[in-house]
């Protein structure tokens, strides 16, 4: 298993970044491009791990995806022309991957198989495959469709009405993907507002999707045109540095082409109530999606309340919103989180048990946690257990402790986040 041993930043951390390119939108774009008829180029495509699973699961339905470093070209022959995988695709630990995934494997009329790691494998499936079957879908795995593997006898699917049972982005870009290659209208009510990249990159490829509210309206027998994209910096990313210049005496980070879609900068919103000093601009628009500047110094914080509607805007980004309230004076409370727990780990555990073990003061709630601050962080051991957001946690957390941090399964930050390692020790210097 890799590790690496870090240093704390005694000079603070300063200078300017630019993050790999979002996760949500690469899987997107991939998808988008490889059933359209056309050739897409995609740019600043985030070649982490997960992503590069959507990529060859297309190439095994006969698509051919060139990519040169970040730059990637789908030539897309349309629906029709793709075919029958004939190994089962493995989607590594890509949760993104499977879900959305099997919206369109569900929907096109091929026979097909998927598998994924052991941590993938322990996710839960039926969210996406329970409304699926509603629309006629037929999917077949362990413990009745619950967990991979998953055997797909796709076939046109029809339209219907779906209330969503769940609050995801993945869910519901599960069944827009679906409703769109379908027979019919698909009418899809969330729960509350999640993230709404599909919905954007629909619009840039073409496809007719009715949004009121909740309630998504998309017809189907529709498919996408080629398109050319640029892919954000992903926000995600960046929280990591934004959050690590806040608590990092002496500090003060630009982070530049960062995407700052209102359904995603909840990061933002949460650090700004805690009383970091963070400037944002929006210079410019990418598609449809908002992309700026985002200034961060060091900040003295304070302990607040993050519950409802703001907690999917910040979900993957409540590891190092964790961590920056071991900083804050007084005690922050992390509620309707439950969803951390069916992540790469459980990551409500994986957060309690890692900034313990470097001496903070945290409780473990059903859905979520409470932090007690301000805490004086030790030296001491990270177990990343897999996941690369408890992996970046537990690197940032070394800036402000009071010696060296080992952190175990460094390799797993790949899955997101490539080269950072080399952006943190470029802002140590």
């Amino acid at each position: 298993m890799s590790e690496i041993k870090l240093q704390p930043a005694s000079k603070g951390i300063n200078g300017t970044l630019s993050v790999p390119g979002d996760k949500s939108i690469s899987h997107r774009s991939i998808i988008f491009s490889a059933l359209a008829e056309g050739t897409s180029y995609i740019s600043n495509f985030l070649t982490g791990e997960d992503c590069l699973r959507t990529v060859q699961a297309f190439r095994e339905f006969g698509v051919e995806i060139k990519q040169e470093g970040t730059n990637v070209t789908v030539y897309g022959k349309g629906l029709d022309a793709l075919r029958a995988p004939v190994n089962p695709i493995y989607f590594g630990n890509s949760g993104t991957t499977a879900r959305l995934m099997s919206g369109v494997l569900s929907a096109l009329p091929l026979f097909s198989t998927a598998y994924g790691d052991p941590s993938l494998s322990k996710r839960p499936m039926d969210r996406v495959v329970v409304p699926l079957s509603e629309m006629g879908a037929e999917i077949t795995g362990r413990e009745n469709g619950k967990f991979l593997p998953l055997a797909f006898n796709g076939k046109k699917l029809r339209g219907t009405s779906i209330e969503m049972q769940v609050k995801s982005a993945q869910v519901k870009s599960a069944l827009l993907l679906a409703g769109m290659l379908a027979e019919g209208e698909t009418v899809i009510y969330e729960k509350g507002t999640t993230r709404n990249h599909t919905e954007m990159l629909m619009s840039q490829y073409g496809i007719s999707l009715d949004k009121q509210g909740n309630k998504l309206t998309i017809a189907g027998n529709q498919q996408p045109l080629a398109s050319n994209l640029t892919v954000p910096g992903d926000i995600s990313s960046a929280a990591f540095f934004i959050a690590a210049a806040a608590i990092t005496p002496n500090s003060s980070i630009c982070i530049e082409n960062v995407g700052l879609n209102p359904t995603r900068d909840g990061i933002i919103t949460a650090l700004k109530k805690m009383g970091a000093q963070i400037e944002v601009d929006q210079v410019k628009k990418i598609g449809h999606e908002p992309v700026g500047r985002v200034q961060v110094k060091t900040s003295k914080l304070k302990g607040c309340t993050f519950e409802g509607e703001l907690i999917p805007n910040l979900i993957d980004e409540i590891p190092i919103l964790a961590l920056a309230a071991t900083q804050a004076e007084g005690t922050t409370h992390i509620r309707d989180a439950k969803e951390l727990r069916v992540k790469e780990t459980d990551r409500i555990e994986a957060v309690v048990s890692n900034l313990r073990n470097l001496g903070a003061e945290v409780e473990p709630t059903e859905d979520g946690m409470i932090i007690y601050g301000k805490n004086k962080l030790t030296r001491g051991s990270v177990e990343s257990y897999g996941d690369h957001r408890i992996g970046m946690m537990g690197a940032i957390a070394s800036l402000i402790t009071d010696g060296t941090v080992l952190i175990q399964d460094k390799d797993c930050i790949n899955i997101s986040y490539p080269n950072f390692f080399d952006h943190l020790e470029k802002v140590c210097k």
